[in-house]
């Protein structure tokens, strides 16, 4: 069980500062870099919840990198629980929003090797 002080900064995650249309990058990394963790830690429905948090809160994430890495976190965490049912549709999500994207790049060829094993 992860007990190194991840928690203590949660009440602060969905917290904004300023008025009106702002665009935060990196908003909501402590839900991301939480929900890694757990995933080493060998916690995979604590890491899905973190990650599943950040999908939910969209509107914070808006246009961040961040919110197709936690598609694919979540997709991890959830293929290491067991439940490949959920674990193929959060990858098929994933892989349709990437459709475009270089088929170079490790991380998307990765994903696709993963999703391929859930068949």
């Amino acid at each position: 069980m992860v007990r190194c002080g991840i928690r203590p900064a949660s009440r602060f995650d969905l917290a904004q500062g300023g008025i009106g249309f702002n665009g935060h990058f990196g908003k909501l990394y402590p839900n991301y870099v939480r929900g890694l963790a757990y995933l080493a830690a060998r916690q995979p429905a604590e890491a899905a919840a973190e990650f599943q948090r950040m999908l939910d809160h969209r509107s914070i994430v808006l246009v961040d990198p961040i919110d197709a890495l936690a598609r694919l976190q979540l997709a991890r965490a959830l293929a290491l629980s067991g439940d490949t049912v959920k674990a193929k549709s959060t990858y098929s999500d994933l892989l349709t929003l990437w459709k475009d994207a270089d088929a170079k790049i490790p991380m998307i060829d990765a994903a696709r090797a993963e999703y391929a094993r859930l068949r």
